[in-house]
């Protein structure tokens, strides 16, 4: 992989899980060359890297876009990381020192201080990143970085439709899990962690808008 292959999939990356694109948006290859000043080979090694990380699709004889999910869709996706979360956590809690747990706790903290959505949504997103990543398991941990990765926007649109009323519900999920982990008690922390997507599955099941569908 080269230095500008890296630096364009960076920023296309940056910009698709930061919401500045979003579903159906369309990334031309021509115009993130002259973007960023590049080539086009470049882009296109690009291009397939995130391909691979579920943030771009490759339509036959259109380009590449930002993946379009309804809600079905997503809700089945939600059931996949419910199976395969708890078992990344399994696998991944061993690996992890007191100095990883005590950074949940920080990020946590950080989360309950209040933030915006983008602050909460990179807060969350390296909170539970971070309980996955003593899983040795290269097939599950790509398959875990693609869920979240395709997912990345309903989260959003879910946060930005939600609001801070539910927020307690999630502090209250968190502190569980990591309790659990510091307690490494795979079992309870797997527990919590499929209950804690099952319920923001529930959650978003109740909100057609963030589909563009009619309530």
């Amino acid at each position: 992989m080269t230095v500008a292959t890296q630096r364009i999939a960076n920023h296309l990356r940056d910009a698709i899980l930061g919401g500045h694109l979003g579903p159906g948006d369309r990334v031309r290859q021509e115009d993130v060359a002259q973007q960023l000043g590049a080539s086009r080979l470049p882009v296109r090694e690009a291009l397939q890297m995130l391909a691979a990380e579920g943030l771009i699709e490759n339509e036959p004889n259109k380009g590449a876009r930002v993946p379009r999910l309804s809600r079905h869709e997503v809700d089945v996706m939600y059931r996949m990381r419910e199976q395969l979360e708890p078992l990344a956590l399994a696998e991944s809690l061993p690996h992890l020192d007191d100095s990883d747990l005590y950074r949940l706790v920080e990020l946590q903290d950080e989360i309950e201080r209040g933030t915006d959505t983008h602050g909460f949504l990179e807060l969350d997103r390296q909170l539970h990143l971070l309980t996955y990543a003593g899983c040795e398991i290269e097939q599950l941990n790509a398959t875990v970085h693609r869920l979240w990765n395709s997912t990345q926007h309903y989260r959003r649109a879910f946060v930005q439709t939600s609001g801070n009323e539910r927020m307690w519900a999630v502090n209250a999920e968190h502190r569980l899990i990591i309790d659990a982990m510091f307690r490494r008690d795979e079992v309870d922390a797997g527990r919590f962690v499929a209950g804690h997507i099952r319920r923001t599955r529930a959650e978003l099941g109740r909100h057609p808008e963030v589909f563009g569908e009619k309530r």
